[in-house]
């Protein structure tokens, strides 16, 4: 049985306090020898669909312990970053435990909670440009690491405030850097380790890291997305 406590009002200047502390009861295994003595883990799954099939949904694993407190930064990241919610309206939340030993065998699932919550607006986790500009410079590009990169086939589309997206052609194997202005190698927009497996389809960047994006394996038309509210960036074969 899971029971869902709220707690804090979802607001910045509770950010550190609590939001939802989750208790479920211990669902004791029985076997023909008895009650297992044997470690249970614990996945908390929140999700906006009711069946939990967003792939946004946020995954929690817990070992032994039988409660998980939330604080309001904790859930507000949550709701913003992982299930990517729009800030400042009402939101369903799906939530639910779903237990189980070893390798994942013997699984039980709680029932569901389901409360509405409205997340704040925060500060975007990269801070993106102030000129509303941006263009992709590197290898993978037709214009090489030629600085200023030919306009506009290399300059992003600014969706919003924080998101910026471009169809491209890159040629596959190599590397690029994304820049705020041409012609301009001050600053720049990369990863902090290239050798992350799947990045070059996606993950984490920030401001003046260290390593260069990689790019796709293949060459062909690709629709990369930059959104500085998450820090991430995705990499889509077109």
């Amino acid at each position: 049985m899971l029971k869902v406590q709220q707690g804090a009002e979802m607001a910045y200047a509770n950010a550190s306090q609590t939001a939802l502390t989750l208790t479920w009861t211990n669902p004791n295994y029985m076997f023909n020898t008895g009650t297992s003595s044997l470690d249970v883990s614990y996945n908390i799954e929140i999700d906006t669909a009711a069946d939990f099939s967003n792939p946004n949904k946020k995954v929690i694993t817990v070992s032994k312990d039988l409660s998980y407190s939330f604080t309001v930064s904790d859930l507000n990241d949550v709701m913003l970053n992982q299930l990517v919610l729009k800030p400042s309206v009402p939101h369903t939340l799906q939530i639910r435990v779903v237990s189980s030993m070893a390798n994942s065998s013997a699984q039980l699932i709680s029932n569901t909670e389901q409360l509405t919550i409205i997340p704040y607006a925060i500060p975007p986790k990269v801070q993106p440009p102030s000129s509303g500009h941006l263009y992709i410079v590197g290898d993978a590009t037709a214009g090489g690491w030629n600085n200023p990169v030919p306009v506009p086939s290399q300059e992003f589309t600014q969706v919003s405030e924080t998101l910026y997206e471009i169809t491209i052609n890159l040629t596959g194997g190599k590397e690029y850097l994304v820049i705020p202005v041409n012609g301009d190698w001050s600053h720049k927009y990369a990863v902090k380790d290239k050798k992350v497996a799947g990045l070059s389809g996606g993950g984490d960047f920030g401001y003046d890291l260290g390593d260069n994006f990689p790019g796709p394996a293949n060459s062909g038309t690709y629709k990369i997305t930059v959104d500085f509210q998450r820090g991430k960036f995705t990499v889509t074969p077109q």
